[in-house]
Order: C-alpha cells, then structure tokens, then sequence
C-alpha cells in the first residue's frame, strides 16, 4: 500500500492516539507523543501541517512500525482504516 498523500499533521495524532499514544506537549506546530505500551516508552514529534510531506510522513510511520515490530505496510493499512473511520467521525 502506498503512502497517504493527504493525511495532516492532526489527522495522524488522533490515529496514533487510537493506537495508544498520548500527547504531552506542543511547542509552536509541532505536537510530541508518547506510548508506554511496551516496556520502553516510545517518543515520537508530529508537525501538525497541512498535508504532511511525503518523508517525513515516512520516517514517523518507520519509526511507529519499529515500536510495534510490524512492516510498514501493515502500520500504513491500519492507519489508513483509522484515519477513515476519524474522518468519518469528525464529519458527523
């Protein structure tokens, strides 16, 4: 599957939040999160722009993909469900 060309820098905090990060801090645009599920806590920064560029959107979802010990592709089908059923949520 390939990478959402369209998905914000919100769109992917509240998707990551449905996968059990949380948010503990903002400075300016950027928004820093963070997962205790595993053992080792995971950090992560999102720019909050308005679409995400294509790299860096791809370094975040390695790093995510890393922490969860899944490929990529299987973080981006789950994001990509997510991020629909958060739209689809948002709109009602």
């Amino acid at each position: 599957m390939k990478l959402p060309r369209d998905i914000t820098g919100e769109e992917l905090v509240k998707v990551l939040k449905q996968f059990g990060y949380e948010k503990i801090r903002q400075t300016g645009s950027h928004v820093r999160l963070i997962s205790r599920i595993k053992n080792k806590p995971h950090k992560i920064t999102i720019p909050l722009h308005k679409p995400l560029k294509t790299g860096t959107l791809n370094n975040i979802l390695n790093d995510v993909a890393r922490y969860f010990e899944i490929s990529k592709e299987e973080l981006i089908e789950k994001i990509c469900s997510q991020d629909r059923i958060a739209r689809d949520v948002d709109h009602d």
